[in-house]
């Protein structure tokens, strides 16, 4: 002891970082190990969070979530279609009803790029002459507006869904039940970041008439897609499934394109068709939505679970789901993305995250399938590619269990990490990951970067609330 300090010291820190960092500065070599006290040291959520533990009402739970994960892990999903919105959702026929992402908001309280996209949407509709007028149609309570989650829908960013827009079906064939998501419109200026110009509605139109019906025939002459194994290749040709779908599209087209061939007999129509697919890097992104919104949602309703079957956010609000709580949203404020800017653009210019599209974390994909992509890890500035597992471990730490059919295999084929528990990520105060696109905060501009988010850690806090009282 008496020499100690004149050999060379291994330090360990655990917690704070800033001891690490001031150790590090002068020189000293330090492994960092994040830590922090159960519920961050709040002794009401640590009761709440031990009482869910106490013997009897802690097996409980724990022998539900695993009904509740078994049935995500047991889901079919196949994309069987695509069909204009109005027959897939019999809501549509009922006024008019515009549907958008993220838990419940009024009008007054959406941000900037979901109040452009609301008025292009009403325009592409015929409800509105031009974009004033449909801001003023928007603002006169004439217009229902509600969650894709409240009619088994999700949609990217604003998730806008209209009546006469084409939806991808995917049905989950183990338990029946049916899941929606518009196609991917493409980069750039699009609606799903707000966009809302000719440009926007014209490729919305041609969305519409052209490619929806194509597909859709396609994929009714072949019989359905199988989805599960798409995602297996993916994850092994570097996919994570939210920003980086380069492989999956790839494959998606390789499986398309000769029921493509066989079904559209215009030749222009279906170049135009292969080249839109080929050319958009993110076209599976809304597959993948489908297919996880069509695998949570036999999960709901499982009594005392405390599984998390839906994360969403609006650009205002985060809301999540709950199995043992059913169809009730626990919501809190949205944070900011931190990621990488387009040329041009920079923090200031953001909006808080938006979008149905943390349907794919909810899943164990996207930002819990990090350390199968570490090219997304650049691509989101989320540090180095050699930090992408961490990621995915840091989400076991709140997951009841891993995928064995979806595994990385730079992590020995560990499976992705599945069903993210409540009662886990308020105790290790470890928030889930999810990795997004940022748009312009102004209405009609766009996408301005890429980055990731953490879901706000109020929402569990709540939820983890509600299972303790319900548990009395």
């Amino acid at each position: 002891m008496a020499n100690v300090f004149e050999r060379d010291l291994k330090i360990v820190n655990i917690g704070l970082r800033s001891f690490a960092d001031e150790l590090t500065s002068v020189g000293a070599a330090v492994t960092h190990v994040e830590w922090s006290p159960p519920a961050n040291g709040d002794p009401a959520l640590a009761q709440l969070a031990t009482q869910l533990r106490a013997p009897g009402i802690g097996a409980e739970i724990d022998a539900v979530n695993t009904v509740a994960v078994e049935r995500i892990l047991a889901a079919e999903p196949v994309l069987v279609d695509v069909i204009p919105a109005e027959q897939a959702i019999p809501a549509f026929r009922e006024g008019q009803v515009l549907l958008h992402s993220g838990p419940p908001i009024t009008w007054d309280r959406m941000c900037g790029p979901m109040q452009g996209a609301i008025c292009g949407a009403l325009v592409f509709e015929g409800w509105a002459t031009d974009l004033d007028v449909a801001a003023k149609l928007a603002a006169s309570g004439a217009i229902t507006f509600a969650p894709n989650h409240h009619y088994d829908a999700v949609g990217p960013m604003t998730g806008i869904i209209t009546r006469s827009m084409p939806v991808l079906v995917v049905e989950n064939k183990k338990f029946g039940n049916r899941a929606y998501c518009t196609i991917n419109e493409g980069l750039g200026k699009v609606m799903r970041f707000g966009g809302n110009d000719a440009e926007v509605l014209a490729r919305l139109a041609w969305t519409r008439d052209v490619l929806g019906p194509a597909l859709g025939a396609a994929l009714r002459e072949r019989d359905g897609m199988p989805l599960k194994v798409i995602i297996a290749k993916g994850l092994g040709m570097g996919d994570e499934m939210h920003q980086r779908n380069v492989a999956c599209t790839g494959l998606f087209l390789r499986e398309i394109a000769p029921a493509l061939a066989r079904t559209c007999a215009d030749a222009e129509k279906l170049a135009a068709a292969l080249a839109f697919i080929s050319g958009n890097d993110q076209f599976f992104l809304n597959v993948a939505m489908a297919m996880g919104k069509a695998m949570t949602d036999p999960a709901r309703g499982v009594s005392r679970s405390s599984v998390v079957t839906a994360m969403c956010r609006n650009g205002t609000d985060f809301g999540i789901r709950v199995s043992g709580t059913g169809d009730r949203w626990f919501v809190a404020p949205v944070e900011m993305p931190e990621g990488l800017y387009f040329p041009g653009y920079s923090a200031a210019d953001a909006n808080p995250d938006m979008g149905d599209s943390a349907i794919v974390e909810t899943v164990g994909l996207g930002g819990f399938a990090m350390g199968a992509s570490p090219a997304v890890v650049g691509f989101v500035g989320a540090g180095s590619a050699s930090s992408a597992a961490d990621f995915t471990r840091a989400m076991r730490e709140i997951t009841v269990t891993e995928n064995s059919e979806w595994s990385i295999a730079a992590m020995d084929y560990a499976g992705v990490p599945t069903g993210i528990d409540v009662r886990l990520v308020v105790e290790s105060g470890i928030a889930p990951t999810i990795n997004t696109g940022i748009a312009h905060r102004q209405p009609g501009v766009g996408q301005v970067g890429a980055g990731v988010v953490r879901a706000p850690m109020a929402c569990f806090t709540q939820a983890l609330a509600a299972l303790a009282e319900e548990a009395r």
